[in-house]
């Protein structure tokens, strides 16, 4: 007897008009994160002196607390990525509530900790961070 293939379910028409929108947040939201870490970086090596290589970078990156405040964006590309890659997965539902994390997340605070201060510090002194977040956010809808 033949073992039946479980059905795929295909994503919606309206979940498939938003994958191109999606899509284009998730590679401005990797770029920010590109130049936030780049800024980082810059920041780092001059407190803490030259980092010497891709590697070390890497490690910093993932084990040092300099660097933590950067995870939440890295979670939330990796769970566009995840909802991108699989026609299955992505629905309308989900779509709206990675553009609403979004939202949240690249939100600035001067007197914030976490995430909003670092990002506050990051938009000071670095414009190339404002022109990436600005070509993150006009993927975003505007806010009802």
């Amino acid at each position: 007897m033949r073992e039946k293939k479980p059905r795929r379910k295909k994503s919606s028409p309206k979940a498939d008009a938003l994958r191109p929108q999606l899509n284009g947040l998730r590679d401005a939201l990797l770029n920010l994160h590109k130049v936030l870490v780049e800024s980082e970086r810059a920041s780092y090596e001059q407190t803490m002196g030259t980092i010497q290589s891709p590697n070390q970078l890497l490690q910093l990156l993932i084990n040092d607390p300099w660097f933590a405040w950067l995870h939440p964006l890295s979670l939330l590309i990796v769970a566009m990525d995840e909802g991108l890659d699989n026609s299955d997965t992505l629905t309308v539902r989900l779509a709206n509530e990675l553009m609403k994390e979004t939202r949240l997340l690249l939100v600035a605070s001067e007197a914030a900790d976490g995430f909003a201060g670092h990002y506050y510090n990051a938009l000071q002194r670095d414009p190339d961070v404002i022109f990436a977040h600005a070509a993150a956010v006009k993927f975003l809808p505007k806010p009802k």
